[in-house]
């Protein structure tokens, strides 16, 4: 009976950490859902507000997308890696394959708002060697 109790105990702790996790993904997956349909106005609503200020309009954002990460606004393949709990924000790496089959991993920073998660930025990482 100790062992069943113990094992709820660390079901119930990570299941917050789950529900974030599958929550993030969710929201980085729709705003590259809306890159990929040039849907800058709807891909703009999943940015953060220090994102948003910063650009001031979709256009802007957009703009910045397409020129510094083609590789979100048209990729060819994503796949979710690890999530890190690092307080008030947690960061989401992501592998993305473009059209060209070239690998690209970034970090997202996800701040939570009151109006659910939000993309905060996101950081190209040093993409994995590939070998034979």
């Amino acid at each position: 009976m100790k062992g069943l109790l113990v094992s709820i105990s660390v079901a119930l702790a990570a299941g917050p950490a789950l529900a974030d996790e599958s929550a993030i993904q969710g929201v980085i997956g729709s705003q590259i859902e809306a890159f990929k349909v040039d849907d800058f106005g709807t891909a703009f609503t999943y940015a953060a507000p220090n994102i948003q200020g910063m650009f001031g309009s979709a256009d802007n954002f957009g703009l910045m997308v397409r020129r510094g990460y083609p590789m979100v606004w048209q990729p060819g393949t994503v796949e979710y890696l690890g999530v890190d709990d690092a307080g008030a924000l947690w960061r989401q790496d992501v592998l993305i394959t473009d059209g060209f089959g070239r690998l690209h991993k970034l970090r997202y920073t996800m701040v939570e708002t009151a109006d659910g998660w939000k993309i905060a930025g996101v950081q190209i990482l040093e993409a994995p060697e590939v070998g034979v």
